[in-house]
């Protein structure tokens, strides 16, 4: 009887420290990695209307993490992930081959980050196929989800992409992603035009390439743009209604809190 009991406390101990998680992160954790000194005064400026350390709390986004940056433009979210992930972490940021060909700018952004950070690699890759490595924690995508359909892109790289990013995560991750809005029911047909996508869109996209929906957040949400001007027009540029998805890769979720 007492090897019994004994037996039954420990298996409820177990599964007591099996069930613990790691409380969520909230913006004030990012604090320290907004602070740091590396990021330019222009980054900074920014902060108010991108919000990154409360979009990096809706990611989960925690020192130590292996992190991917799918098109990565002039590298904001880059600086401000490696701060946040710390020398333990690291961060793969992605500059699609098509977007340093349409602008070299694109391709000396991705160099310039990559070696002013130990803990950043540039990943290279047409927009369909980034060579991320695998077991990531997290991905982010901001405002580029769209430029997967445009008509300069090769045909299928959407699709493409989103298997990619489906097998670069572990299982159990997450992929985040913001993009202008388009209006609803509208698919990707304002892509080229507006530069938006509606976003079923992007949900039906990942939902086919494996990926859950396990979260969304009203960060960026405008109600006052008609999701008619292009996000370009002076008019609305820079207060663009804007959609903010969490997909999960199905998975065991590991130990420690997870989004």
């Amino acid at each position: 009887m007492r090897r019994a009991l004994l037996t039954l406390t420990t298996a409820l101990l177990l599964s007591a420290c099996a069930t613990t998680s790691v409380p969520a992160p909230t913006a004030a954790d990012y604090a320290a990695a907004l602070a740091d000194p590396a990021r330019p005064a222009a980054d900074r400026e920014r902060d108010v209307a991108r919000k990154p350390a409360e979009l990096l709390a809706f990611a989960g986004v925690r020192p130590g993490q292996k992190v991917g940056d799918f098109i990565m433009g002039g590298g904001y979210l880059t600086r401000v992930l490696a701060a946040a992930v710390g020398p333990q972490g690291h961060v793969h940021a992605f500059q699609p081959a098509e977007f340093i060909a349409f602008r070299a700018q694109y391709g000396e952004d991705q160099r310039s980050v990559d070696a002013a950070y130990a803990n950043v690699d540039a990943v290279a890759g047409a927009a369909g196929a980034p060579a991320f490595p695998a077991d990531l924690d997290v991905i982010i995508t901001v405002q580029n989800f769209h430029d997967l359909y445009l008509s300069q892109m090769p045909a299928g790289s959407a699709q493409r992409a989103s298997a990619a990013l489906y097998n670069a995560l572990r299982p159990g991750g997450v992929l985040v992603v913001v993009d202008h809005s388009a209006v609803d029911g509208s698919g990707t047909a304002a892509v080229d035009s507006l530069h938006r996508i509606d976003r079923a869109a992007v949900i039906a996209e990942l939902n086919a390439a494996g990926f859950v929906l396990d979260g969304e957040s009203d960060l960026y949400s405008r109600p006052a743009d008609a999701r008619t001007a292009n996000v370009f027009d002076p008019s609305i540029r820079g207060q663009t209604d804007q959609f903010t998805l969490r997909f999960r890769k199905p998975g065991p979720r590991g130990s420690g809190y997870q989004p």
